[in-house]
């Protein structure tokens, strides 16, 4: 009997025990939805610091117990979705209903990118990679040729600059880590196309928009290119370079707060033209030393960057010239220095800024025949931004820059009295523009810009606007407007102030898919212009008289096709535009294509990795339609047009070893005989017949063959990404 009690008795107690850790323990639970009412199966649901949790089941509920007490913080999470923190009293935590926002920073969230190519390893949807900028056949090292296999740009062969639907080349800028470049092309001369002054090679980023950018940039009516250096080199090491051109050397060296590249380089073109000859008969060969470098410094809350870039060019040549049986005597002295100071970090919680400075200072001294002229344009941009991230559907960005710019040409004529031409401009800006993501499916930007010229005593207020939906989970509809202004160009600010501010409004709808490898962009355009200069000579003169009453448009359709995976080691794009346009500026008598502009652009690029042989085999293929040109001995203006334009280029990158690489490549190798347009004869031959010449490139062909060598840590590292 009593060890029957005994054994009553600790039943008795281990219930009671139980009872009380029971009675201790608290239900949570609940239902996750999403923000339209759909249930989220496979949520994560827990307390804070602790293993008390469930995951919801297909309807979305879930339910567990916890021994905690008191106030406590339930955390709700699920991929794709914005993580919910939920702080109360644990008794109070029943019946719960959560309603989980999706995430605007997932991968698969909706991108702002009407107008916007990207080449980057930060951004959401790459058009091009950081590679594909300097090893594109026809591009031969310069990412400008690159980015005119992208659609949206024109085939200009005999000049180089990037032209963007129907726009000249100076209505697009360049930027260096968002700060403006004011001379960003090498110096040239007739008929020979420039190149970007700025190397690839400290570049990790490019953003070129052909329409409809931010507010933050200004001075632009056609389109905006974004370099952005390399925040943080991933290890030292020195780059050696032997070409058929001439050397370049490039080192890095880095420490714990900070880093500094800098890269040289000469170019002599007297060995190869005296193999090669060219149709230029060159007194001295082109010939250019030039430098850059990036120094960065990290702080405890930002980044420090300086750049500065500095090169001198000279040639001296006689160009055929159908009026001038001797030619015509050119000689170009060049120097440009550029240097740009920034910094970008955060003030706080959801504070960040980003600041610049860049100084320009230009001399080009050019003799044609018996005319010297030596211009000198020293240029200052200051800008500082600020961005708040309200939350991650709210973004707010505002700002202000200043832009002073000090042009001096004097002109020297043997027989006349020397001239001398300039202007001074200064343009203060601010703007301001913010991000509204309702969803990861559906986004606005909103933004306003107001300009201030002191030189054209003119204030402008525009707005820019853009909004992104997704049509699935690997497509998207964009549509972007936006009102830009520009100051008239210096060789006509040299002569004459009296202008207004030239504008042009764009209209942007883009489709875009991507999916495993694969991208598909079609984008169509309208473009329409006012306040365009005009002058009514056959150039820009003194006595010349000019207007602002210029009009144009330009509207078309672009395309473009990217693969890298439908072919085992292949990867290549197509791209193609339609463009549409008239122009009644500069001295046009009426409104027509202008003579810059082909109606269709093709570019094929692809690029192919033969493992058994290490090398990289690459072509590209352009195609232009014929630009018009005027001919004399019709009737009209611009009453003709060139023969279509044709490229095939190739290249071949071999490992010697991992660090070793030969590089060649061959531009037109087929030896298309194009045509850029005629030179007519300045008086009729006896019969009333205006003779003429063919302007074709100096020569039809061009090769390069390049000993490239990286010295690095890991001994992996080669510069095929700068080929």
């Amino acid at each position: 009997m009593p060890k029957l009690n005994l054994l009553t008795s600790i039943i008795f107690f281990f219930s009671m025990a139980t009872l009380q850790v029971i009675q201790s323990q608290t239900i949570i639970n609940g239902k996750v939805t999403s923000v339209t009412g759909m249930p989220i199966p496979g949520a994560n649901i827990y307390l804070q610091g602790t293993y008390d949790g469930a995951t919801s089941l297909d309807d979305g509920t879930f339910s567990f117990l916890t021994h905690e007490t008191g106030t406590q913080t339930l955390i709700i999470s699920y991929l794709s979705f914005q993580t919910c923190r939920m702080m109360d009293e644990v008794l109070s935590m029943r019946d719960l209903s959560i309603s989980l926002r999706e995430n605007v920073n997932a991968l698969d969230a909706v991108v702002l990118s009407a107008g916007t190519f990207h080449a980057g390893d930060h951004s959401k949807i790459n058009v091009l990679k950081p590679l594909d900028v300097v090893t594109t056949a026809s591009a031969l090292g310069d990412f400008i040729g690159a980015l005119q296999t992208l659609p949206g740009t024109t085939t200009v062969a005999e000049d180089g600059r990037l032209f963007v639907r129907g726009g000249q080349a100076r209505e697009t800028q360049i930027f260096i880590d968002g700060i403006r470049v004011f001379t960003p092309y090498t110096p040239t001369t007739n008929n020979t196309p420039t190149r970007g002054r700025y190397s690839p090679f400290l570049f990790d980023g490019i953003t070129f928009s052909t329409g409809g950018y931010s507010a933050e940039y200004g001075q632009a009516l056609s389109g905006v290119l974004l370099l952005n250096t390399i925040n943080e080199p991933d290890q030292e090491k020195t780059d050696v370079g032997l070409m058929s051109l001439g050397v370049k050397l490039g080192n890095t060296q880095k420490w714990r707060t900070g880093s500094l590249s800098v890269n040289m380089s000469y170019i002599n073109l007297a060995p190869y033209n005296a193999i090669l000859p060219n149709r230029n008969q060159f007194i001295k060969p082109y010939e250019s030393v030039s430098g850059e470098s990036v120094f960065r410094r990290k702080t405890r809350k930002g980044l420090f960057k300086l750049y500065g870039a500095y090169d001198s060019t000279n040639f001296e040549l006689i160009q055929e010239d159908i009026n001038k049986p001797e030619g015509l005597f050119f000689k170009l002295d060049n120097q440009n220095a550029y240097f740009n100071g920034s910094y970008g970090g955060v003030l706080g919680e959801a504070w960040s800024m980003h600041a610049g400075l860049s100084y320009t200072r230009a001399k080009n001294k050019r003799r044609i025949d018996d005319r010297a002229i030596a211009a000198v344009e020293k240029a200052i941009h200051a800008k500082i931004k600020f961005k708040n991230h309200i939350s991650n559907y709210w973004r707010l960005y505002f700002g202000a820059e200043y832009l002073t710019t000090d042009f001096n040409e004097p002109y020297g004529d043997a027989p006349n009295e020397a001239l001398e031409y300039g202007f001074r401009n200064d343009i203060a800006a601010a703007f301001v523009e913010t991000d509204i993501f309702v969803s990861k499916d559906l986004a606005f930007k909103a933004g306003l810009r107001s300009e201030c010229s002191a030189l054209l005593n003119d204030f402008s207020l525009v707005p820019r606007v853009s909004l992104a939906l997704k049509t699935s989970s690997k497509s998207q509809l964009s549509l972007a407007y936006g009102s830009f202004f520009q100051t008239p160009s210096n060789h006509l600010l040299k002569f004459n102030t009296n202008f207004k501010p030239q504008n042009a409004k764009h209209y942007i709808l883009n489709y875009q898919h991507n999916s495993n490898g694969r991208l598909f962009r079609a984008e169509a355009y309208f473009k329409s212009y006012d306040n365009l200069a005009k002058y009514d000579s056959d150039i820009p003169r003194a006595n010349s008289y000019f207007t602002s009453d210029g009009k144009a448009y330009a509207r078309g359709i672009d395309f473009f096709w990217r693969d890298s995976e439908s072919l085992r080691h292949v990867d290549y794009w197509m791209s193609y535009s339609l463009l549409d346009t008239r122009r009644n500026d500069d001295n046009y008598p009426k409104s027509v294509q202008p003579s810059y502009v082909n109606t269709h652009n093709l570019s094929l690029v692809g690029k192919y990795w033969i493992n058994k042989w290490r090398s990289q085999v690459g072509l590209s293929y352009s195609f232009a339609s014929g630009r018009p040109y005027t001919n004399p001995n019709r009737t009209g203006f611009l009453n003709a047009k060139t023969r279509a334009y044709n490229n095939l280029s190739l290249n071949w990158a071999y490992l010697i070893s991992q660090q070793k690489i030969v590089y060649a490549s061959v531009n037109n190798v087929l030896g298309f005989k194009n045509i850029n347009g005629y030179q007519y004869a300045t008086s009729p031959d006896v019969t009333g017949h205006f003779n003429r010449r063919a302007l074709q490139p100096a020569a039809d062909q061009f090769f390069f063959v390049g000993f490239f060598w990286t010295i690095s840590d890991d001994k992996n590292r080669n510069q095929l990404d700068n080929l």
